[in-house]
């Protein structure tokens, strides 16, 4: 029984803790579903950026749209990927074999990345790319080792390089299109999208959950006088 509960526990543990070998501190994150301006950006960060590979098949974009308070007119004119309609996936053409071919394996889908591994463990990872000639893409990643993808991220973030035996930090040796402090804002971003698309009915339920704690309350106090009243003349 003991060696059971023991395999649980490590099949519930995050990837971001197996992948990282538990050594990797990563960095802070807190995810604000409140902050619009920065949803749309990081919606935007995300079609441009990850759906050349990675598809959100169970994000539609007119969902999106509503929740981020986008029109839809202008998701349909900026945002939609090749020929798609408002109200379909935002899935992607790539076919499997080729994207087998070209990586190794095919990208995962995105939609519930953030579930899986947690905000902290996608924003040190979209930062932890640096420079190993020694892979495929020329690029590794700190937080993932031996990654199957090129930095897409690179022609903003520029190219950085590890510093020390263990790659304790990172030194930019060319810069990208964005300062270190823009870098860092837009990777916030596009991970607070990722975090909306795991949980799209978070955005929902934190509206409703006041008003529901309310009706409780007030129906808690009904139940009481009831309660009261039929019980008034049993001795």
């Amino acid at each position: 029984m003991k060696k059971l509960l023991i395999a649980i526990l490590f099949a519930a543990l995050p990837m971001s803790v197996m992948a990282a070998g538990a050594k990797v501190p990563l960095l802070p994150f807190e995810a604000n579903l409140e902050d619009k301006e920065s949803l749309q950006n990081g919606m935007k960060l995300f079609v441009e950026n990850c759906m050349g590979c990675h598809s959100a098949k169970y994000q539609r974009y007119e969902r999106a749209a509503t929740d981020l308070g986008m029109e839809n007119a202008y998701v349909e004119e900026h945002l939609i990927v090749g020929d798609k309609k408002i109200g379909e996936q935002m899935t992607i053409a790539m076919p499997t074999e080729a994207a087998t071919a070209w990586f190794g394996a095919p990208p995962p889908d995105l939609t519930l990345e953030a579930r899986l591994r947690g905000g902290a463990w996608i924003y040190t990872y979209l930062k932890s790319f640096y420079v190993d000639e020694n892979r495929p893409w020329g690029v590794n990643n700190k937080v993932f080792p031996d990654v199957g993808m090129p930095n897409v991220l690179a022609s903003m973030q520029g190219v950085q390089a590890c510093k020390g035996e263990h790659c304790e930090e990172f030194e930019l040796i060319k810069k990208g299109s964005m300062t270190p402090e823009e870098f860092d804002q837009a990777m916030y971003d596009l991970t607070n999208f990722m975090t909306y698309m795991g949980e799209p009915s978070a955005l929902i339920a934190k509206r409703v959950a006041p008003w529901v704690l309310g009706f409780l309350v007030i129906l808690f106090f009904l139940a009481y006088a009831l309660k009261k009243e039929y019980w008034k003349d049993v001795h």
